[in-house]
């Protein structure tokens, strides 16, 4: 069925709804007023010219329908194009005008609302028959009823249909618009288990017959420039497939048009995603993913639909479903015709022919009949058969997906319980790590505390070192400063040995020389001349510091070796000095002499001969003294 004879079904209600006196005529104030709003809800530019022009011969009488038709048809009808006007917005326009008069009340305060009524007007104006006025047929009856039902949920039960029709012998013909809604918002048509389930139902007939939708829900697309996944709301028609940001379509994000070269394929599991596939077409390639698997194949099934329905130049599946059940219709009754047909001459025939004979042609007449109704009820109780098949297998379904929900639920709790206990060893783990990271930072701090330690004993070690080294170094050189002093000690004293005799010799000497010349000295002592003195002076100031220096000499070196066996042999606490006998210095008796006073109690008995050439030496206890 074109637009044209669509736009004119809804027409013709807005029209009879201004024939107030049902008499087929209409004023012409009302007809402006009607093209007005038909100018108004298909987008057309009003022209009230072109409409006085029409009927400016009967400017004061009324004008018929079959007058309007010709300027409907013109100035109207044949400017309307599909897809510049919203054909809902037109439809409800003559709604309006028409449920004013004719919808009563009975019918909204029963099962149906004013939306419902309006979307079964809607879809009891596409299967309507092609004639006016409009009724709809017990099998397109049928067949919205059972859409309705199965929106639900339900089964359809056509007893109660059966019963009306019983009842009502004229509905057998076809049944109005408003008896249709009068009947079935009184429940004489369907079982209706909630008033909101019907509405819902209704809602979702009108969406797939009236608005082409083939399919619609939520779908998660994969982006084309982020590559990344948007869920997003999807309307299926038979050119397209419109993406909303949800439901109320009130912001569009994209449409895919279909072409006769688009392909849809499922896709293997991947990137994290399950029940993907995708939408081929010459420009890009949709990638999709549904929520569960009968999901995905309820997409796959109504895109390859409405693939094959663009590849066949159709734009719409239920109208196609309309008309190849008209033609079924029209089929079964051209063959009823013709057997029809062919009985009449055998009616006139009859009389010629004997009465048994006539019987038999009737009886084969009604077998033929009776055949024909017989193959009738196979082809229904086969397709009875097939829907039942169809259902059992839909069922099937169902029950394989709830199990396999019921698995994956199994699963996440598994999944969930083993996510608990990794995430519990995990904190275990975390804490232990924790504790060694501590246990490290303790060890490193005792392991630097240690090596400062040795660091600072090595260090200790180091200045020790030094300092034994410099003691050595210092020993060494006492060592050769003693090694050089005893040489210069040995040559002193053997060059003191061979020039000066022994001290006691000259004591000896000194004294017997006192005893014999006593007399002498005292006469010559006074009688010496100073230059004769001044030798013995030097001799004797040479003689002291020799044994001065030896002695300091000798004083050094038992320090030095005093201190040397301190720094080898540590002194502790416990130890005591041995004291060594000492040695009497002095065999003599009395107080020891001092080197001087000996010295001068020697030069005192020397003689003036022997004065130049004495050089006295200290003798081994004055040594041992000094020492």
């Amino acid at each position: 069925m074109d637009l044209q004879s669509e736009l004119l079904k809804s027409i013709w209600y807005a029209f009879t709804s201004l024939d107030v006196e049902q008499s087929g005529k209409v004023s012409k104030s009302q007809l402006k007023v009607l093209s007005h709003n038909l100018y108004t809800a298909l987008n057309i530019p009003h022209d009230p010219v072109a409409l006085e022009e029409h009927f400016k011969d009967n400017n004061n009488g009324p004008v018929s329908n079959q007058g309007y038709m010709p300027y409907l048809n013109k100035y109207i009808l044949a400017k309307a194009t599909e897809g510049t006007f919203s054909k809902e917005t037109f439809d409800e326009l003559c709604w309006t005008l028409t449920s004013k008069k004719n919808c009563k009340p009975s019918i909204q305060q029963g099962l149906c609302s004013q939306k419902d009524c309006f979307k079964l007007f809607c879809l009891f104006n596409l299967l309507s028959e092609d004639r006016y006025p409009l009724v709809i047929i017990q099998p397109e009856l049928e067949y919205l009823l059972k859409k309705i039902s199965s929106a639900m949920s339900l089964e359809w039960d056509g007893t109660l249909l059966e019963e009306l029709l019983s009842q009502n012998v004229t509905l057998e013909d076809g049944m109005s618009v408003w008896e249709f809604l009068e009947h079935l918002s009184a429940g004489q048509l369907l079982h209706v288990e909630s008033k909101e389930a019907f509405s819902l139902a209704v809602d979702d007939v009108f969406m797939e017959m009236y608005h082409n939708i083939i399919k619609k829900g939520y779908l998660l697309k994969k982006g084309h420039v982020r590559r990344n996944w948007q869920e997003r709301w999807f309307v299926l028609k038979p050119s397209s497939v419109t993406y909303y940001v949800n439901e109320d379509l009130k912001e569009k994000k994209g449409e895919i048009l279909l072409e006769e070269s688009s392909v849809v394929e499922n896709l293997p599991d991947k990137e994290g995603r399950r029940c993907l596939f995708c939408v081929k077409t010459p420009v890009r390639t949709y990638e999709m993913s549904a929520s569960n698997v009968k999901q995905r194949v309820d997409w796959v099934q109504a895109m390859q639909t409405a693939l094959r329905l663009r590849a066949e130049g159709k734009s719409s599946l239920h109208q196609e479903l309309k008309l190849s059940r008209r033609k079924q219709r029209e089929a079964l009754q051209r063959s009823q015709s013709n057997q029809s047909s062919h009985s009449e001459p055998i009616a006139v025939e009859a009389p010629q022919h004997s009465a048994p004979e006539q019987q038999g042609e009737t009886e084969s007449l009604e077998q033929h009949i009776e055949s024909i109704i017989q193959k009738q009820r196979e082809v229904e109780a086969k397709r009875k058969e097939e829907e039942k098949q169809e259902r059992e297998k839909q069922q099937a379904i169902q029950r394989d997906l709830e199990r396999q929900l019921e698995e994956a639920k199994e699963a996440k709790e598994k999944m969930t319980v083993t996510l608990t206990a990794m995430e519990k060893e995990v904190q275990q783990q975390k804490k232990r790590i924790h504790e060694l990271e501590l246990t490290q930072v303790k060890l490193e701090e005792a392991l630097n505390a240690q090596i400062h330690d040795r660091l600072e004993e090595d260090r200790i070690r180091q200045e020790l070192e030094r300092q034994l080294a410099e003691e050595q170094k210092k020993l060494a050189e006492l060592l050769l400063h003693q090694s050089q002093l005893e040489t210069l000690a040995v040559r002193s004293q053997e060059d003191s040995s061979t020039t000066t005799p022994p001290i006691s010799q000259q004591t000896e000497e000194s004294c017997q020389h006192n005893t014999e010349e006593v007399p002498l000295h005292e006469s010559t002592s006074t009688a010496t001349p100073p230059n004769i003195q001044q030798p013995e002076q030097s001799g004797q100031h040479n003689t002291e510091r020799e044994l001065l220096n030896q002695s300091t000499t000798t004083q050094m070196l038992k320090h030095w070796k005093i201190q040397l066996n301190r720094l080898m042999k540590p002194i502790t606490p416990g130890d005591k000095v041995e004291h060594l006998p000492v040695k009497p210095t002095c065999p003599r008796q009395g107080q020891a002499l001092t080197s001087t006073e000996f010295i001068a109690k020697v030069q005192t008995g020397i003689s003036p001969e022997k004065g130049n050439g004495y050089n006295p030496s200290p003798t081994q206890e004055e040594e041992e003294q000094g020492s």
